[in-house]
C-alpha cells in the first residue's frame, strides 16, 4: 500500500510504499502507459497510446485514491480514464527509466 504520493521538482511522481520502498515515474512514461480502454484495445490488448505519443509537458493535475487498490490520475491533457492499480504501478516501476 502507498503511504505517500507526491510530485517531485524534476517532473516525476514519487510513491513511498508501506514497506519503505520508493518508486518514481516520469510523467510522460506514466501517462503513456495508462491502462484504460482508450489507451489499450479491449479486444486485442494491444497498446494504442505510447509514451512517445505524449507531450513532454504533460503533468498530473490530480490523483484520487480508488478504494484500497488504485489511483485515478487526471492529466493536464484532460485524460482521466485510467485506474493505476497498486500492482500495476509496481510493475511499471520495474520498466521505468526513473
Amino acid at each position: 500500500m502507498p503511504t505517500d504520493f507526491k510530485l517531485t521538482e524534476d517532473k516525476r511522481l514519487q510513491i513511498t510504499w508501506n514497506d519503505d520502498r520508493v518508486t518514481t515515474y516520469e510523467f510522460q512514461f506514466l501517462r503513456g502507459n495508462c491502462p484504460c480502454a482508450e489507451c489499450v484495445s479491449e479486444e486485442t490488448g494491444e497498446r494504442l497510446v505510447f509514451p512517445a505519443d505524449i507531450p513532454e509537458n504533460i503533468r498530473p493535475m490530480q490523483a484520487n485514491p480508488v478504494g484500497r487498490y488504485a489511483y485515478q490520475i487526471i492529466w493536464s491533457d484532460g485524460h482521466k480514464h485510467g485506474l493505476f492499480s497498486y500492482d500495476y504501478l509496481l510493475t511499471l516501476s520495474q520498466q521505468s527509466s526513473a
